[in-house]
């Protein structure tokens, strides 16, 4: 007796008898602890496995994409920082430059100042070197003129005597005993004209004299009117020091 089969496509096999296996058939029983992974089968499945296969060959590809990614990864970074160092190596070499360059302009102008400092003390020793010279030069001069014209202490009396004051009285006139022939015949008119009384005193230098009056004194003495002269000049070099050459010896030879 046939059956109609709800599958489509023909009638259901017929069903072996009991206990008879179908020839051709495996029908040993697998338990399930000698099954590894499995899973249960339909149509699709071969046909899915059809359509998955081909994407296999991009796996081998990703290692290489990855590569070059990490390449360009590092070469960007690798820029950056070249960038980076660059920009940074600038402005270190601006900073260092600004800093060197105030040190030195720091550092010239103190050398420039102190340059300043002893150039001017320079020219003040020099200036005073100079002057003291001029000065020694000066004194040996008048020595030497006193000891050849010693005459011309009758000049410095008379014009010790002509600034006393006309009102003076009782004036007096003392030169060095060596000078007091001279004074009395080069200067006699002025001495005679003020009532003025002409005396040798060993006191006074050679060259010079000491007027006196009821109002006062007039010192005509040649370290006097040397140390005023002297002071024009700048100068404190004392008239007697022995301390240049010869005057210690011109001192005794045109003093006295």
């Amino acid at each position: 007796m046939t059956t109609s089969s709800s599958r489509p496509g023909g009638a259901q096999p017929a069903t072996p008898p009991a206990g008879k296996p179908m020839a051709g058939t495996y029908s040993r029983f697998i338990p399930r602890e000698e099954l590894g992974d499995f899973a249960a089968w339909s149509p699709d499945s071969l046909h899915g496995a059809l359509d998955a296969a081909p994407p296999a060959a991009p796996a081998a590809a990703e290692p290489a994409a990855a590569a070059a990614d990490a390449q360009a990864l590092i070469g960007a970074a690798r820029s950056a920082g070249y960038q980076d160092g660059y920009r940074d190596g600038l402005v270190a070499l601006d900073s260092f430059k600004q800093s060197f360059a105030t040190q030195m302009t720091a550092r010239i102008g103190q050398l420039v100042e102190a340059f300043d400092r002893q150039i001017g003390a320079l020219e003040q020793a020099m200036a005073q070197a100079v002057a003291r010279s001029a000065v020694q030069l000066a004194r040996r001069v008048v020595r030497a003129e006193l000891r050849a014209h010693p005459q011309q202490v009758a000049e410095a009396a008379q014009q010790a005597v002509n600034a006393v004051l006309l009102s003076a009285r009782h004036i007096r006139v003392l030169v060095h005993p060596d000078d007091h022939a001279l004074v009395a015949e080069g200067a006699a008119e002025a001495l005679a004209a003020r009532g003025a009384r002409l005396l040798a005193h060993d006191d006074i230098e050679r060259g010079g004299c000491v007027v006196e009056s009821d109002l006062g004194q007039i010192d005509a003495r040649i370290e006097s009117r040397w140390r005023l002269a002297a002071a024009v000049l700048g100068s404190e070099l004392p008239w007697a020091d022995g301390n240049d050459g010869n005057d210690g010896g011109d001192d005794g030879a045109g003093a006295r």
